[in-house]
């Protein structure tokens, strides 16, 4: 498991922002600069109760914040990244997280499928089960009941993806003897889980991911988090070595408020022997990437160079 460097892709506006090309221009420079994933991230809709997020006890982050209002403008993961891999040639492309559950699950395997065959098998799916309640109200679901939404999800589209007559049998759906072509490119599309170390999410690693996208304490410390992830996961009768982890590489900056290549590499090394693979950066705003497609590549050319260095990959 080769570590990767991946970046958030900001698919989001407190304010309209009038038009979104910056959005795809920073894609195709991360895809030229050599940046391995690009992550975006996932909401359908909003309620009003946006202080719940910092709640813990319904999936949020103790302390966090949403970066918008309700109206915050929120383009859909799966088409970005569909337009996104239209624009790119070799970055993977992940939404983190998506909220599964909320799709339709046939129909969200079709979709993950063409993206994964349009782009050569550039797909992961990042999935998780969120912290609005108000979400899966709007949609007609059961919020209490979203972790087993998200498993259901999951067993139709692994069906759907692996299985030449796919058949499904559980409590909420039954069929047999479905096709659903192009299969994903590789078999099917790597499902990365979002959670903390908790039974629900370990089995549901254990039982559909290729990576694990930890959540809340876990993310904090994820040096800590891991062996707990890996005891987890064998526990559930699975070998967690093939497992990749998410992580995020924090920006180091200087006292005018830039932030710098070296100093936050320095990172990299120990979270590597941690057991982190995938790194991810994010710019503040208003101090991305430099506007125009070359301008970017050229500045996030030397945040690859120095990643692979600190990274020995």
């Amino acid at each position: 498991m080769k570590p990767c460097l991946s970046m958030h892709l900001v698919n989001f506006s407190a304010e309209p922002p009038g038009e979104w090309q910056r959005l795809f221009d920073l894609a195709v420079a991360a895809d030229r600069a050599g940046i391995g994933r690009l992550v975006v991230s996932d909401h359908v809709v909003y309620g009003e109760r946006l202080d719940r997020y910092a709640d813990p006890a319904r999936g949020g982050l103790a302390g966090g914040r949403q970066p918008t209002g309700p109206d915050g403008a929120w383009l859909e993961p799966l088409t970005v990244l569909a337009m996104v891999g239209a624009l790119t040639e070799r970055v993977r492309l992940c939404p983190m997280v998506l909220l599964a559950a909320l799709r339709r699950p046939i129909v969200l395997a079709k979709t993950a499928a063409t993206i994964d065959v349009l782009t050569g098998g550039r797909l992961d799916l990042g999935v998780g089960v969120g912290w609005q309640q108000e979400e899966y109200e709007a949609a007609g679901l059961d919020f209490a009941g979203r972790g087993r939404l998200l498993d259901h999800t999951l067993e139709v589209c692994h069906a759907l993806w692996t299985q030449e007559r796919a058949s499904v049998s559980t409590e909420e759906l039954s069929f047999e003897g479905m096709h659903q072509m192009p299969k994903p490119t590789d078999g099917t599309v790597p499902v990365w889980v979002s959670g903390t170390v908790n039974r629900r999410s370990m089995a549901r690693l254990a039982r559909f991911g290729s990576g694990w996208i930890p959540w809340g304490p876990d993310a904090a410390d994820v040096a800590s988090g891991i062996p707990k992830m890996r005891e987890a996961v064998a526990g559930a009768g699975k070998d967690p070595a093939g497992i990749e982890v998410a992580g995020a590489l924090p920006l180091v900056y200087d006292r005018d408020g830039n932030p710098q290549v070296g100093p936050t590499m320095d990172a990299v090394r120990g979270l590597v022997e941690a057991g982190v693979t995938d790194f991810r950066i994010g710019f503040r705003a208003g101090l991305q990437p430099p506007a125009g497609v070359q301008a970017a590549a050229e500045y996030l050319a030397p945040w690859v160079e120095a990643f692979e260095a600190a990274a020995g990959a």
